[in-house]
């Protein structure tokens, strides 16, 4: 079993407890048994919520907190979903399928509300558009519990994998499947040491990334998952010193800096082609390494966000800038996905 597949399967393991009350609890109908860990209070990007019982009609809106769901085995909760960058992973397909697509991005206030739902899931701040009517405050005037993904909050000393567990605990306890948060934390901690594991010793390279841009460039900061997928993937952000997650960089930066690789984000309707294209026939680049020797490795956006995807995507991006590092080993040797593969599968039969 691949370790994308068994990332997920110990967590399935766990049987999903019954769906408590509403979290008003103020319906009128008798109360039903206490669940366990609830009331759960929760302080999420400054909003403190408690909550009774778990959500039980949910929107969530952005692919990574859609996978996050999917991952926890939670797609019966969900009663809509909006906003892909991508396609959503294979093994979440029949799953993400049994939703109902809101909108194609985020939907208006009126449709939101037409879903009738009891909690929205946001992935970015632009999911909580105050000027759209979907401002938390608001919502929460209407009812309506919310959570933004840990990596939109501002300041918060939890960065790279330490929020990634944040996120995943917090949602767990959030719907009453703590066991199965923790099952999804243990695989992803196992399947970054298997990459760490046959990295051991290798040279990080100098990695820049560009997302978008043409008078400057719109690259990865310092402050979210991207600059620590590069960090654990054998490379080392020339814009680690970014106070943000993402900005605007000058050519002139990046040409000073001297990156070995350039880590291309493919999404939108701007092809990885035609980026390789803009890179390779600027003139202001024609002396950066990455550039001269034509160095580039490419991840899909939806795998480079605080999301179930990031252990793959650490392996992915390794195996581009070392894959010197995950060549076959002499016979009765094993490689780090080797031992990874092991420690998932001794997990999943916990």
């Amino acid at each position: 079993m691949s370790r994308r597949r068994t990332f997920i399967a110990a967590a399935l393991l766990v049987p999903l407890t019954a769906c408590g009350t509403p979290q008003s609890g103020d319906d009128g109908k008798a109360p039903t048994a206490k669940k366990a860990g609830f009331p759960y209070t929760v302080t999420n990007c400054g909003v403190r919520t408690t909550f009774k019982a778990p959500p039980e009609r949910v929107v969530t809106m952005n692919q990574h907190v859609t996978e996050v769901m999917l991952a926890l085995g939670l797609k019966d909760r969900l009663v809509g979903t909006a906003y892909l960058d991508d396609k959503v992973l294979p093994r979440f397909e029949k799953d993400y399928k049994s939703v109902k697509v809101l909108a194609a991005k985020y939907p208006s206030y009126e449709t939101l509300l037409g879903a009738n739902p009891d909690f929205v899931y946001g992935g970015y701040a632009s999911a909580f558009d105050k000027q759209e009517g979907r401002d938390r405050a608001d919502l929460e005037k209407a009812g309506i519990a919310t959570r933004m993904n840990v990596e939109g909050c501002p300041g918060g000393k939890a960065t790279g994998m330490a929020r990634l567990r944040q996120e995943i605990r917090e949602t767990g306890a959030t719907f009453g499947v703590p066991e199965r948060a923790e099952a999804l934390i243990k695989e992803a901690d196992a399947a970054i040491a298997g990459t760490e594991k046959a990295l051991k010793g290798v040279r990080p390279l100098r990695t820049v990334v560009y997302d978008s841009g043409d008078t400057a460039a719109f690259t990865a900061g310092g402050k979210g998952i991207g600059n620590e997928i590069i960090g654990l993937a054998g490379g080392e952000n020339v814009f680690a010193d970014l106070d943000r997650t993402f900005g605007d960089v000058s050519w002139e930066q990046v040409v000073q800096r001297r990156p070995e690789v350039i880590l291309i984000y493919d999404y939108g309707g701007t092809s990885v082609a035609a980026k390789k294209k803009r890179l390779l026939e600027d003139p202001a680049l024609a002396d950066v390494p990455a550039v001269k020797n034509k160095r580039f490795a490419v991840l899909p956006l939806s795998s480079v966000v605080l999301g179930v995807r990031v252990p793959d995507a650490v392996d992915a991006l390794a195996r581009q800038l070392h894959p010197e590092a995950f060549k076959k080993p002499v016979a009765g040797e094993k490689t780090a996905a080797d031992a990874a593969e092991t420690a998932t599968a001794e997990t999943a039969r916990r």
